[in-house]
């Protein structure tokens, strides 16, 4: 508990945590809306085949992503960078434990915002909607209360493996570089590879196979929801016992 006490101190007391956790949130819901936005003068006739008005106002996730793991990242790399992580290990000498820790304090920080982000996007894409005559959807509707739920807990996933990625990189800058491939590239430029290599990227990349956990509506080629989340997860628990092995077998 001392530990978990501490590394919360650790967090709250730096400045780029609530700026970062306050951008995820920024970023998440602005994202949204202007995504929503472009569809405000269409008819519901316009609207494309397969709409998921719930998946819509999550749009957002794109970008809130990645700061989210940052966020996770920076609670990690800060003190490689200045090496105070000699002295957080003089006082908690076993390296799993401190990392486990930090870890534990990213995934309540980070699902914090996660439901934040999720709950405004939602509540506000949806009034928006609404409000142009446009389908919408509630939280009473089949399938939206799971996809809102699946979509916390997807940003929370990332937040950890913000963490692990922080921990194996042990740089800011590497973090942010492996994160933009991880969340952006492989999902955007895997399903254009040839034959079954690109089948794969597109279905079941950990990131694309998540975001399919947060839609209604099923999307042709995406694996069930409750699928993406595990693979998601499965991922996540990979990456951070890579961390632990590392960082119990390197040198600070």
């Amino acid at each position: 508990m001392n530990v978990l006490r501490s590394e919360w101190t650790k967090l709250r007391s730096v400045r780029s945590t609530w700026i970062t956790a306050a951008s995820a949130v920024v970023a998440g819901v602005a994202l949204s809306v202007l995504g929503a936005s472009d569809l405000l003068s269409a008819s519901p006739s316009d609207l494309p085949s397969g709409w998921d008005p719930t998946a819509e106002s999550l749009k957002g996730f794109l970008f809130a992503q990645l700061v989210i793991g940052m966020l996770g990242a920076l609670a990690v790399t800060p003190e490689f960078g200045t090496g105070m992580i000699g002295t957080s290990l003089v006082f908690v000498p076993s390296r799993s434990r401190l990392l486990a820790a930090k870890a534990v304090v990213v995934a309540a920080i980070g699902l914090v915002v996660s439901v934040v982000t999720t709950v405004l996007s939602f509540a506000v894409v949806q009034l928006m909607l609404t409000s142009a005559d446009l389908p919408a959807a509630g939280l009473g509707d089949p399938g939206v209360f799971r996809a809102l739920l699946s979509g916390t807990l997807y940003l929370t996933l990332v937040a950890l493996l913000g963490v692990a990625i922080g921990a194996l990189v042990r740089s800011a800058t590497s973090s942010l570089a492996l994160l933009v491939g991880a969340l952006l590239l492989v999902p955007a430029l895997g399903p254009g590879l040839p034959g079954v290599l690109g089948d794969g990227f597109g279905k079941f990349w950990p990131i694309t196979a998540g975001q399919a956990a947060y839609t209604v509506v099923p999307t042709d080629g995406a694996v069930a929801p409750g699928l993406g989340l595990v693979l998601l997860a499965v991922a996540a628990v990979v990456v951070t016992v890579a961390s632990h092995v590392a960082f119990r077998v390197r040198d600070i």
